[in-house]
């Protein structure tokens, strides 16, 4: 928890460093003056709507044990072989099969795709299921919601960088025009920081902590092939407001084209080749 709290804090100074040498380096005083009401705008989104952005880009809504009573009873089965209180449930109607967790503690909220329920098999979903658990569990979902919060943030900067003119209006000239260049290429440095705070250890330890869950690892093995041959079949739509929320996800919902070079997930194949491993040192053992 302490390890997820950290990072979240260390990502956030990082990113907003990143956001005020740019504002300094275009328009100098300010330039600083607009990425500190940047920075400041951040820091109350990440507050406040942190762990719903993904949810909205998602278009999910929340669901019940009366709509979706199997989905119900094995969210709720998890959460207790885990020993950490269930989540909030949401269904996203998107047909990639994939799933994601956001907030921590009692706005905890675990994230389904429609995708998902109809490519997996039970003991495949639990285990899925048991992976996003960890991740609310170790602090990895505070993190990733302030990784939502500013990769949107960033995105959205980089697209108006051109028509914000950070200085009066009758000078603007070359040399501004070069600052917002230069907001624009250093945007996507900025993401690449936010991406790389992600991290993929996260991810192989939520892997393990799954089958730790459920004792099965070659389930969770067999769930994480089946949404990379899902996704590929029923991919992600490459939509700006859904490229934040990637990194949230079990698998990268991007395995193909430019936007793959985003993913803050390790390699199917070596995920499965951990998994496979571990069951194999419990069967020794």
């Amino acid at each position: 928890m302490h390890v997820g709290a950290a990072r979240a804090v260390g990502l956030f100074i990082g990113v907003s460093a990143v956001l005020l040498l740019a504002g300094w380096l275009c328009a100098a005083g300010k330039g600083f003056q607009f990425a500190v009401t940047v920075v400041v705008a951040a820091g109350i989104l990440v507050h406040l709507f942190g762990d719903s952005l993904a949810l909205r880009a998602m278009r999910a809504r929340p669901v019940g044990e009366i709509e979706k009573p199997d989905l119900y009873r094995t969210v709720r089965e998890t959460a207790t072989a885990a020993r950490q209180p269930m989540p909030r449930l949401y269904l996203s109607p998107i047909r990639s099969p994939n799933a994601f967790a956001t907030g921590t503690g009692r706005r905890a909220a675990l994230c389904c795709t429609t995708g998902l329920l109809e490519t997996l098999d039970e003991r495949e979903l639990r285990t899925v299921i048991a992976h996003e658990l960890a991740h609310i569990k170790a602090a990895d979902t505070l993190a990733g919601s302030v990784t939502v919060t500013l990769t949107g943030l960033i995105t959205a900067l980089s697209a108006v960088a051109f028509l914000v003119p950070l200085g009066d209006s009758e000078e603007m000239d070359v040399p501004e025009l070069l600052g917002g260049l230069l907001v624009a290429l250093l945007a996507p440095v900025a993401f690449l920081v936010v991406r790389a705070g992600a991290g993929r250890r996260s991810e192989f330890r939520a892997d393990e902590q799954a089958a730790r869950t459920t004792g099965d690892p070659e389930a969770l093995a067999s769930a994480l092939l089946k949404l990379e041959a899902g996704m590929r079949e029923h991919p992600l739509p490459r939509q700006r407001t859904l490229l934040p929320a990637a990194h949230l996800m079990t698998t990268n919902p991007f395995p193909t084209g430019a936007w793959r070079l985003f993913a803050a997930h390790p390699p199917i194949a070596e995920r499965v080749r951990r998994l496979r491993a571990l069951r194999r040192g419990w069967d020794l053992g």
